[in-house]
């Protein structure tokens, strides 16, 4: 990071900015900069706005910790920001971000690699409200969002399609519903961390990612190790398949009555939640690593032009 070792080096948090993610990126943020300055970093938290590049350049952070979620701050936007004033970044590059980012194009890139994704479409969002455009059930969503933002699950009793709220997009995505446990898995650098089963009384939407109570977290999950392990090999081959540097963290459906075959890949997050309920530090805690160390290791694991 080019810091001197008479000095703590400096890192700059990045939090907060403009997406639908805002209150999730600014809980992840606070907890990062606590725990990196119990590390004996020198810490500055930013929330990120148009001024973003004059901010950091007066700074000059020895690197940044990306904290931000949702558009412009995991899509490649502030990525290709910081390529170009060339500060060290964490999580993954611009490319690799952009596509993880884009639900459908990411799903592409699974398929190809043989990783098992469900069948879906790119629809206007009057199409979708005006009848079924696939077979119930299924789900429709933002195709560039994240944190369950805007979720909409249609099943085989609803009496029509979804009527979807004013703040969705323009066209959005609909999958085919995948039935079953929720699992994830996160991956530093090369390496899967464990799988934890999410256990829900309903859908697994933003209050129970984000609430405390929201959501029953068992870990490592109680599977046949077959699931477990494929759960850990779908992660690393994700991960690397996108281009991903850091840590992400993949989400999967698993089907029991279907065995191997009802392993589904969700989607992959390049920029995982650092909140307190949060899966991925829950993950690096029960394989033996704290939140400070994890904090620091994306910190330490920062670069560019990648």
């Amino acid at each position: 990071m080019g810091q001197s070792s008479r000095t703590p080096p400096k890192v700059a948090v990045l939090l907060g900015g403009p997406s639908a993610e805002r209150e999730v990126s600014l809980s992840s943020g606070h907890a990062c900069a606590a725990a990196l300055r119990d590390e004996g970093f020198d810490v500055v938290e930013v929330d990120a706005g148009p001024d973003l590049v004059a901010r950091l350049q007066d700074i000059k952070p020895d690197a940044v910790l990306n904290c931000l979620h949702g558009r412009w701050g995991e899509d490649g936007c502030v990525q290709g920001l910081l390529e170009w004033i060339g500060v060290p970044y964490s999580h993954s590059g611009v490319l690799a971000s952009a596509l993880a980012m884009d639900k459908q194009r990411s799903k592409e890139v699974f398929r190809a690699a043989g990783l098992p994704v469900v069948e879906s479409v790119i629809c206007a969002k009057a199409d979708v409200m005006a009848g079924h455009v696939m077979s119930p059930p299924y789900v429709v969503k933002p195709n560039n969002e994240g944190s369950s933002v805007g979720v909409y699950l249609v099943g085989l009793d609803n009496n029509g399609p979804p009527q979807l709220e004013d703040t969705m997009p323009a066209e959005v995505m609909v999958e085919t519903f995948a039935p079953g446990r929720e699992l994830t898995t996160s991956v530093m650098g090369d390496r899967a961390l464990t799988v934890t089963d999410i256990i829900t009384t309903g859908w697994y939407d933003y209050d129970a990612k984000y609430k405390p109570g929201g959501s029953t977290h068992v870990v490592p999950a109680d599977v046949p190790q077959e699931i477990f392990d494929l759960c850990m090999e779908y992660a690393v081959r994700a991960h690397q398949a996108l281009g991903c540097r850091g840590i992400s963290r993949t989400d999967f459906r698993w089907d029991e009555a279907r065995g191997a075959a009802g392993l589904i890949l969700l989607e992959t997050n390049t920029q995982p939640g650092m909140t307190p309920t949060s899966l991925s530090p829950e993950q690096a805690e029960k394989t033996g690593m704290s939140f400070g160390k994890l904090c620091r290791w994306m910190v330490e694991d920062a670069s560019c032009n990648r």
